[in-house]
């Protein structure tokens, strides 16, 4: 009789986990407590699912921010060319766009989940859709069974894939932690990561949706640099947000002291040459007001708020502007100023900081080192990357390797 491995979770790491538990010959079954496989992959990438990175391995494991030692195994097992190859033979063409981001040429995730559940159905994995695990039985340091709300499902191994606690209306509820706490397993603080950050001031929800390119963000903490960066970020209702902001999110994970954001509109010019380009625009517009003399340096809806910023009158000539008040503008051109308040919450964070302690599980198996016969994968371990398709590549090599074994 062929041994039986429960995935518990239905998500990126917990399908392919299932794939590899099959092939290896296992009688497989897949527990998912909602109505459906890869809620939350279906709203990743915008829609779009962002399967992984092409890039190398030492690149890949630059990107990855908690614990990226740990992935060495599963990264050189599972590779992001490995992974597209993968993809492509389950039958889901592939594209790469700019930054080397993978994703379907469909550009649909809801296509990602459709090949891995149809490669599971061929090689028989029983999927069972809302059912909730209650409990993870074991006996003298070994899985045995798995509880649910219906019955007790004898088993030899048991992949908890259940992800972590981001995007919570996806069934994300930390229901993994709760398992490995119960079986002695050491979980890290838990922290909402690659979100948007809000501002203490007032003002932000006068920008909210104005977007801004080709700019540098800085975020400090007094005077010690704690994040920089080149890029594209925009304002929302309550703060900044966007790819540089993200990014941001998690250099300042757990830190409380005050923070200052400062954000550099014009990063190619020195301050000498914002000058020099400030007194040609201000020749140029010479009798116009200040308010109308920013057009060829500003997005329009950012002027009004720039302008109060400055301490200059709206109205102002643009010749009558002295010189310490041109040294303000270059300023607030240079180091324009936001007071950070909080990290936006799990139910924006596409990824969840902290986790099983990798101290507790064998990077080659992905098993766990107290319990024969319990593995981990994706999410639920305490490993992170930025984004790019750096978190679901680890979710596939973590479930493809706890799979494998």
């Amino acid at each position: 009789m062929s041994p039986l491995t429960i995935i518990i979770g239905g998500g990126a790491a917990g399908m392919v986990a299932a794939i590899e538990s099959a092939r290896n010959g296992n009688e497989t079954i897949l527990l998912e407590k909602n109505e459906k496989l890869g809620k939350k992959l279906y709203i990743t990438g915008k829609g779009r699912c962002n399967i992984t990175n092409l890039c190398d391995e030492e690149e890949f494991l630059k990107n990855i921010i908690g614990n990226p030692y740990f992935l060495y195994s599963s990264i050189y097992a599972f590779n992001a060319e490995t992974c597209i190859k993968y993809f492509e033979e389950l039958g889901l063409p592939l594209k790469v766009e700019r930054g080397n981001r993978v994703f379907p040429k469909s550009d649909k995730s809801s296509d990602v989940t459709r090949v891995l559940e149809k490669t599971m159905r061929e090689l028989g994995v029983k999927i069972r859709l809302n059912t909730e695990v209650l409990d993870i039985v074991s006996e003298n340091g070994k899985i045995t069974a798995v509880k649910t709300a219906s019955e007790n499902i004898s088993c030899d191994k048991v992949i908890v894939a259940t992800g972590g606690l981001s995007y919570p209306q996806t069934g994300s509820t930390g229901d993994g932690y709760k398992f490995a706490k119960k079986m002695g397993h050491e979980v890290t603080a838990l922290y909402p990561s690659l979100v948007s950050i809000e501002a203490k001031e007032n003002w932000v929800k006068n920008l909210a949706g104005v977007s801004l390119k080709n700019v540098e963000l800085s975020v400090k903490q007094g005077k010690k640099v704690i994040y920089k960066g080149f890029g594209e970020m925009l304002f929302s209702h309550k703060g900044i947000s966007g790819p540089l902001v993200l990014t941001a999110s998690r250099k300042i994970v757990g830190i409380k002291s005050d923070l200052d954001i400062f954000i550099d509109l014009k990063p190619a010019l020195s301050e000498k040459e914002l000058d020099t380009r400030l007194l040609k625009d201000f020749e140029k517009f010479a009798n116009k007001d200040f308010k109308n003399s920013l057009d060829d340096l500003l997005p329009q809806s950012l002027i009004p708020v720039f302008v109060d910023l400055s301490l200059i009158s709206l109205t102002k000539k643009v010749n009558e502007i002295t010189k310490e008040e041109r040294r303000r503008v270059i300023d607030l051109f240079k180091n324009f100023r936001l007071s950070f308040k909080n990290l936006a919450g799990y139910n924006e964070a596409v990824v969840t900081v902290g986790g099983v302690s990798t101290r507790e599980i064998c990077p080659q198996t992905m098993e766990s080192k107290k319990i024969s016969g319990l593995y981990f994968a994706g999410e639920v371990i305490d490993i992170d990357g930025l984004t790019g398709g750096f978190n679901l590549q680890i979710a596939f090599a973590t479930g493809y390797v706890a799979g494998q074994n």
